[in-house]
């Protein structure tokens, strides 16, 4: 029988990831899910830290760790095996990734852009938007978080990939016959990558989406004003912080309570695992598929 048998410190010296890191990726990504002792502490076994090994290899050779969990997500393998990338097939977008992420830390515009626009030559517009530009917003949040980098890095890299991210957006076509969507940060939210891939991905649908970000984080009774103006079908709220998942479910209450036919949906990563009281009629789930799932439904 294969038991945990390992600690957290024991993992991340065999492993050469972080613990915190380790924490980060069974919680976003459910990756791993680890035992626990007596005392509540995560046990690890000889399975897993082979799968991490493989995702910190995958890692270092220029995927996002988002992409090395699909990855292996969408393989069914024996134990101790996993699925294998084919250089040639990912030489090419890996360099460009790579290359574009050492153009932004370098704090190289000009490169970066260049890059981009190549990569709008080569692929098409949802694999560079969605794989590339916010795979990359994705791995400078992580960086960040982990502090390897510093906070003018992410935002000097954040700034660019979200305005041409912003353009793509913006280029897409509104089908005229589908309602109208809001999509805002909850109270007290600032970090706003997870909403805009959110509203990327509802935009590319057909909906007119007024994006308004972390704007709630002044005046929250602006929304009001917002919804009384657009007369939206859908509002998407987003949370990452458990500290604010609260006031955010306290919104949606007074919003539901305010507009009866409006459809309300919080994402983020607060809404992850277990849901606090009165967050399951808001969940919009997780994926790309849950989205649409969420929204078909309520149409």
């Amino acid at each position: 029988m294969n038991e945990g048998k390992y600690n957290i410190k024991a993992v991340s010296k065999v492993t050469g990831i972080q613990p915190g890191t380790l924490r980060a990726w069974e919680r976003r990504y459910h990756i791993l899910e680890p035992v626990r002792n007596d005392a509540g502490h995560r046990l690890y076994t000889d399975e897993h830290i082979r799968k991490l090994k493989w995702l910190s290899e995958k890692v270092q050779q220029g995927l996002t760790i988002s992409q090395a969990a699909a990855i292996l997500d969408q393989h069914e393998t024996e134990p101790g095996s996993y699925p294998y990338v084919e250089a040639t097939e990912m030489s090419q977008q890996e360099a460009l990734f790579e290359e574009l992420l050492q153009a932004l830390l370098r704090f190289d515009e000009v490169k970066a852009q260049e890059l981009i626009n190549k990569g709008f030559a080569l692929y098409t517009i949802d694999y560079m938007t969605i794989q590339i530009l916010a795979s990359l917003l994705i791995r400078i949040g992580e960086l960040w978080e982990e502090g390897e980098i510093t906070t003018a890095h992410e935002h000097f890299a954040t700034s660019i990939l979200r305005s041409r991210i912003g353009m793509v957006m913006h280029s897409f076509p509104h089908n005229g016959i589908l309602p109208k969507v809001v999509a805002v940060c909850g109270p007290g939210e600032w970090y706003e990558l997870g909403l805009l891939i959110f509203t990327l991905f509802v935009r590319r649908l057909g909906y007119e989406v007024v994006y308004l970000g972390a704007s709630l984080r002044e005046k929250e009774d602006d929304i009001f004003t917002v919804v009384d103006t657009v007369k939206p079908k859908f509002l998407f709220l987003s949370c990452k912080m458990l500290d604010n998942i609260a006031p955010t479910i306290q919104l949606a209450n007074k919003l539901k309570a305010a507009y009866s036919n409006i459809e309300i949906g919080i994402g983020g990563s607060a809404m992850n695992g277990l849901l606090p009281d009165g967050a399951a009629p808001y969940a919009v789930g997780e994926t790309p598929q849950e989205w649409n799932q969420w929204m078909s439904s309520r149409l």
